[in-house]
């Protein structure tokens, strides 16, 4: 199965999947342990054991407390047009918006 390209904030933090803004990986981890979190969290799908892929999100930064420190508030779950990235998912074309459907 091929990978959307879905829209990602100018910031980096979010990316945006079915309509909602997801928290990206913190860019700043080392390899191996991005590495090593990201099979942890494939080995987790695949046994359908959802508290070690939420041990593997917080590790990846993906959940949990964020992985930026200017105080900016988390937006997961949210539709980016009732956020602060209004402004930004407007100016997005409709097929750039439809990648994040």
């Amino acid at each position: 199965m091929a990978r959307k390209n879905r829209p990602h904030t100018p910031d980096g933090r979010y990316l945006v999947s079915k309509g909602i803004l997801k928290r990206c990986t913190n860019p700043d981890l080392e390899d191996d342990v991005r590495r090593k979190a990201l099979k942890t969290l494939m080995q987790a799908r695949m046994r359908k054991d959802r508290d070690a892929a939420l041990e593997a999100k917080i590790a990846l930064g993906e959940a949990g407390p964020v992985w930026w420190d200017d105080g900016s508030p988390d937006d997961s779950g949210n539709a980016p047009g009732t956020t602060l990235y209004a402004q930004w998912w407007a100016s997005l074309t409709d097929d750039e918006r439809a990648a994040g459907a």
